[in-house]
């Protein structure tokens, strides 16, 4: 017989309790979440029973059919994306560590997979949206975002581990109005050209393996470019896309360690060199010669 975790038992008695305040909607929306972890309810005369879901083949689903709740008040303090194209172990590691650092904040966490992952494995209270398989990117971390409930919200590259409280350095620089993204990696050019890190803080950019922004950029500032179905450089378009707004990008210490970029090994040489090479042109369509949006720009710029 497979045990049922407490978080899913205790899931199901909230969900009991629902029901029994004529509560359906929370009730049906409790349910979704008891089968993300792979669970059934099987409402009987003697009360509520669970059992283990069968493992089928996902349901997958077309990013732009995932609903919006950005039209809908915050009721979380941070919401966690991330996009997993494989290696979904690193996020389980990451989420490991966001866990035990959760420090009382109502945390939510989203996952866009477009790997044959069974949702369950990311353990309970983690919402995942088993997306079509090829939907690039940006699109695919679009439909993450639009399922955000956090005041704050953290874009992550699943390389990226937390080691303690990553929440506490990047709310405190949220906090001042004129920050528009932060993170612990950051970046700077001088000419647009050629990108380096920088210890900040002000720098040009936040580099997407952690960025952190308020969720009221996204409704100012829009999407990620879904034309990016490859994540290099929609990082830093981005940032300067949210510069554009009047907004700063500022690095902040935050308790992490980088471990591979899986995709970025995993990916031919040769095939990395082109799609980066695409995307570095997509930015500079917009920002070619937008040097005043740089920390240090250019004396004749």
């Amino acid at each position: 017989m497979t045990e049922v975790p407490d978080e899913v038992r205790a899931l199901a008695a909230e969900r009991d309790e629902r029901r029994r305040a004529k509560d359906f909607v929370a009730a049906d929306a409790l349910r979704e979440r008891i089968a993300l972890v792979g669970f059934s309810v099987i409402d009987g005369p003697d009360g509520p029973s669970l059992e283990p879901l069968a493992v089928t083949e996902p349901h997958r689903i077309a990013a732009h059919d995932v609903e919006s709740l950005l039209d809908e008040p915050a009721i979380a303090d941070v919401s966690v994306h991330w996009v997993v194209e494989g290696w979904p172990e690193d996020v389980a590691r990451a989420l490991a560590g966001f866990r035990a650092n959760e420090g009382g904040r109502d945390v939510r966490y989203v996952v866009a997979d477009l790997t044959e992952t069974e949702p369950s494995n990311y353990g309970a209270n983690v919402e995942v949206l088993t997306l079509e398989t090829g939907t690039g990117w940006g699109t695919a971390l679009n439909a993450g975002l639009r399922r955000s409930r956090g005041r704050s919200v953290l874009v992550m590259d699943g390389s990226v581990e937390p080691t303690g409280d990553v929440f506490a350095p990047l709310e405190a620089a949220l906090e001042d109005p004129s920050v528009g993204v932060c993170g612990p990696f950051g970046i700077s050019t001088e000419d647009l050209r050629e990108f380096h890190e920088s210890v900040g803080p002000e720098v040009d950019a936040i580099e997407g393996y952690l960025m952190a922004f308020r969720r009221d950029v996204i409704r100012d500032v829009g999407w990620f470019d879904e034309r990016f179905r490859w994540y290099r450089t929609a990082d830093i378009d981005y940032s300067f896309r949210i510069k554009d707004a009047g907004l700063r990008a500022l690095r902040v210490d935050a308790p992490v360690v980088r471990h591979e970029h899986r995709m970025y090994h995993a990916t031919p040489e040769a095939e990395r060199d082109r799609l980066s090479k695409r995307n570095y042109y997509r930015f500079l369509e917009r920002f070619r010669d937008r040097y005043d949006l740089l920390v240090r720009p250019p004396a004749d710029g």
